[in-house]
Formats: structure tokens, C-alpha cells, sequence
């Protein structure tokens, strides 16, 4: 399999999951989106502290850079629309994978995984007018993936038997059986997230970034160029 090459040099950083601070950490080491255009794999919010300040300062990021920084929408980007557009039906599952923390970082209380009914309801209120419509559009508008010479970047996985293009959405959000044990034949290296790795690994056409920001407090990203890739992390 040849080498991942980028078209032009590009960062993607992992899984944020609420931690602001080491995404400012990070994004201090890392070249400018000026310098170098600027990929999150999403996971932006739950579990870590400060999800409202991470979803704000993306934003902020997006507006000032435009296109040369990207958001890709992962699966607990999908837990929390979903729990937006349906709050009695899917709020348990939001909430008991790290909604809770979201809910607190946006100031919403009063709510806990085992809320139903009318309080599921006042909290999905209560969080829709906390972000305000510009954090909610931005993640509804948030693409699945993002390519580059022969390196394609998304949340999860990719199904190794399906060209990037004709790929299931849920399968770049929340991940494929196939995908860790099965290389691809089209020479594509997937750049991802979602699944928690001890360090970066670059191996069969598959590069893993989620360090678990939130668990061990390192945040991981590369710097791809024409000429190969470099590691950071936040450490």
C-alpha cells in the first residue's frame, strides 16, 4: 500500500469531548489553519467539562478561517440532535453517554439519566435556547467527511469493502465490524476517531487519533503534507 499523501498540508485533530483547555493546548503546537487547512473528527461535546466552551470556540474558528477549518460531525453530534429533535425517545441514551455534562456546561440542571417525560422536554428547551440557533445549525450543517490526495478523514470508520464516496452515514459516525481488521484495496488511508487508541497509529491504510482527551488528558492530532505526516499531542 503506498504511503498516505496529502494534496496539500492539512491538521486533524481527535476526539475533543469537552476538554477546552487541551484543545488549546494543542491547537498552540499546530500550524496556523492559514498554514496548514485545519480537520476536527468530531466528538466535540459529553463526557468532558466545558462542551459549550469547545462547540463556542469552534465557531469561532470556522468564522474567522472560513474553509480552511473543518467540522466533521460524530456520533455524539448525532446523540445530541437526535435528543433536539426528540427528546422522550432518544434524550435516555444522550444522557447516558455524556449528555449530562453537556447540559451542565450550557448551565441546564435540574435533570438526570433517569429523566423522562415532561423533564426531558424542559431540558431540550432549555439546551436548544442555551446554544442559541448559530451553535445548532453549525452542527446540523457539520460534513462526514473530508479528502485529501489519498487520505480520507472521518469520525468512526469507513466499511473497507465500499468506495468512500457510497459510504453509509452511520457508518462514518458510530463505525463498521469490518474496519480494524480489514484493509481497503483502493489505497485510501482513513484518518479517524471514536475508538480510543494508548497512542496515534499509522498502520494498513488506517491512521487512529482519539487519545481519550478526556480520561488521560492528552489530545492527539497530525500535520500531513505531500511529503508524510507528523504527530502531536497535547502532553
Amino acid at each position: 500500500m503506498p504511503p498516505p499523501q496529502a494534496d496539500s498540508p492539512f491538521c486533524v485533530v481527535g476526539d475533543l469531548h469537552g476538554c477546552s483547555a487541551l484543545m488549546d493546548s494543542l491547537l498552540g503546537r499546530l500550524p496556523t489553519p492559514d498554514e496548514a487547512q485545519l480537520i476536527f473528527v468530531g466528538d466535540y461535546i459529553d463526557r468532558g467539562d466545558d462542551s459549550a466552551g469547545v462547540l463556542h470556540r469552534l465557531a469561532a474558528l470556522m468564522e474567522k478561517h472560513g474553509d480552511r477549518v473543518i467540522c466533521l460531525m460524530g456520533n455524539h453530534e448525532d446523540m445530541l440532535l437526535k435528543f433536539l429533535d426528540d427528546p422522550t425517545d432518544r434524550g435516555p441514551r444522550f444522557l447516558r453517554y455524556g449528555g449530562l455534562q453537556t447540559l451542565a456546561s450550557f448551565g441546564v440542571g435540574g435533570i438526570s439519566e433517569r429523566s423522562t417525560g415532561t423533564e426531558l422536554v424542559t431540558a431540550q428547551n432549555a439546551l436548544r435556547s442555551a446554544m442559541g440557533p448559530e451553535l445548532e445549525t453549525m452542527l446540523r450543517n457539520m460534513p462526514l467527511i473530508w479528502q485529501s490526495g489519498n487520505m480520507a478523514v472521518v469520525h468512526a470508520a469507513a466499511d473497507p469493502a465500499v468506495m468512500m464516496d457510497e459510504q453509509d452515514p452511520r457508518t462514518l459516525m458510530w463505525g463498521h465490524p469490518d474496519f480494524g481488521i480489514r484493509p481497503r484495496s483502493d489505497g485510501i488511508w482513513v484518518t479517524h476517531g471514536h475508538t480510543i487508541v494508548d497512542r496515534i497509529t499509522v498502520d494498513q491504510g488506517r491512521i487512529a487519533l482519539d487519545t481519550g482527551a478526556y480520561a488521560t488528558g492528552r489530545l492527539s492530532a497530525i500535520h500531513a503534507t505531500p511529503d508524510g505526516i507528523e504527530q502531536f499531542d497535547s502532553a
